[in-house]
């Protein structure tokens, strides 16, 4: 597989992802400040553009649902925001349509053609409708991922930018003032709500959330998809796929072992000690997810340097393909050209 196919397959799993999990929190804290009276709803939209890693912009004082809504799901500027996810999504998805299914890439391309005007209804109706839209697209997408790709090596880069999305996300929400020790039951609602884990939680406890049940069960639940320790899983599986061990000792993945002592180290925690370590619990995950970001891109997605194509003779339409595309043109012909271009070229689409 290109190096550009398998970087622009991982950003698809990450932006669909980055964008059904912004708008399920959006959905659910505007819903709680409604709901919620007593919310100081400034200090919450701090929080959430903390959690969204976007710098705040001029006094936090000013914040309310509204304009954290405008920043986090509207802005085009904002790269982290729904509406850039879901087009940057769709652009990756564009230039490699060949390594996903037809079902998928319809999907991603009726999302990103809908978005105007389902944009244009969210500002004039309210954002509700777009968030709901947004959740639904985003687990068609996914469910299509599932159902109509073979478990090769497209599928794992897929599903592995996926799965490292989940992982930091869930980690910034625990990790800012969206919850805290002293927070009461339910301020751990919501924030189980935005993560889609609230009905699992009941299933599972039988109770109310408290901070030490909640962040038990969003770090190092096994079973349920969204936890931190499952997505880690699921990442490091697709790792194992992706080059399978063949050493006696030790791996040569880096990000394989990155996220195996995260997984480790989450695996044999002692529950009744995790709330106690939550901060650097969740600062050890975020910079793993920021490290194995890194490694993946070192050894799959970019090349270092380009490969020089040296060929006896050029000519002129040779020498202008080099010079549009920024390329040198010493001793280039029209093929070589083309796949210096293809071998130096960008993978993430963005």
């Amino acid at each position: 597989m290109l190096s550009r196919i398998a970087e622009s397959l991982y950003w698809i799993g990450r932006y669909i992802e980055r964008a059904e999990d912004t708008a399920r929190i959006l959905d659910v804290h505007v819903h709680h400040f409604l709901d919620g009276p007593i919310v100081d709803e400034a200090e919450v939209c701090h929080d959430l553009l903390a959690a969204m890693g976007v710098p705040i912009p001029g006094a936090s004082d000013d914040l309310d649902a509204g304009r954290v809504t405008q920043i986090l799901a509207f802005d085009e500027d904002n790269p982290s925001s729904i509406v850039s996810s879901l087009r940057a999504a769709r652009a990756n998805a564009r230039g490699v349509s060949e390594a996903i299914s037809s079902e998928m890439w319809e999907a991603l391309n009726a999302t990103y053609n809908a978005l105007p005007g389902q944009v244009g209804l969210g500002r004039s109706e309210g954002p509700y409708g777009f968030f709901r839209y947004v959740r639904e697209r985003a687990a068609v997408i996914a469910g299509l991922t599932d159902s109509t790709m073979s478990r090769d090596d497209a599928w794992c880069f897929l599903v592995l930018g996926r799965s490292l999305e989940r992982v930091d996300m869930i980690a910034r929400l625990l990790g800012t003032g969206l919850a805290s020790a002293d927070a009461d039951s339910s301020d751990w609602v919501v924030l189980l709500r935005s993560c889609s884990a609230h009905e699992a939680f009941l299933r599972t406890y039988r109770r109310e959330p408290d901070p030490a049940l909640a962040s038990e069960f969003l770090l190092l639940d096994r079973v349920f998809p969204r936890s931190i320790f499952s997505a880690v899983s699921t990442a490091e599986s697709c790792l194992a796929r992706l080059d399978p061990p063949n050493l006696r000792s030790g791996t040569r993945d880096e990000a394989r072992r990155i996220l195996g002592l995260v997984r480790t180290n989450l695996e044999f925690s002692r529950p009744g000690d995790l709330l106690a370590r939550l901060p650097d619990q969740l600062y050890a995950v975020q910079t793993a997810c920021s490290e194995a970001n890194a490694s993946l891109a070192a050894r799959y997605f970019r090349q270092s340097t380009l490969i020089s194509w040296h060929l006896e003779g050029s000519n002129l339409e040779a020498l202008d393909l080099a010079t549009a595309l920024g390329l040198s043109t010493d001793g280039l012909s029209t093929e070589t050209v083309a796949a210096e271009a293809v071998v130096g070229g960008e993978g993430d689409g963005r």
